[in-house]
């Protein structure tokens, strides 16, 4: 199952050349992440304050496919394939006007804030990362 959300390259987004500056994409990624734990019913401001939990990125693996320039409204799509048990794997594709601008692959860690310890994913977040990768949990007959 894939989640998308959109995001304008602004001014402070470009460099000299009126591209997308690389790093800001990862910005941008992270943007996305932070969108993708709203729709889990998990968002930063009470993940972060209340729970003392944060989902930092562990590993990105990036290609950039044609660049993105000011004004452009990119389309950047989640993908998640696999949950552990304290962590996560995304595919990421941004893109605007039919052209896909960059693919990545990332791995996040639910991390204990106040230990900088990873930790299992809550269990009221699991099942519904799980729907997010499309497993459906099954009730047990017994």
């Amino acid at each position: 199952m894939t989640f998308t959300t959109q995001a304008q390259v602004r001014f402070a987004h470009v460099d000299g050349a009126g591209i997308v500056f690389y790093p800001r994409y990862f910005e941008m990624l992270n943007g996305a992440v932070e969108d993708w734990f709203e729709s889990l019913g998990c968002p930063f401001n009470s993940m972060h304050r209340q729970r003392q939990m944060g989902v930092p990125t562990v590993k990105l693996e990036c290609e950039f496919l044609a660049p993105s320039e000011l004004g452009d409204v990119l389309t950047i799509r989640i993908e998640p394939t696999r949950l552990g048990q304290s962590s996560c794997t995304l595919n990421y594709s941004v893109s605007a006007n039919g052209t896909e601008r960059l693919r990545a692959s990332g791995v996040l860690v639910c991390m204990n804030t106040a230990l900088k310890k990873s930790m299992p994913w809550p269990e009221d977040l699991r099942p519904r990362m799980r729907a997010a990768i499309g497993i459906v949990e099954r009730p047990t007959l017994f």
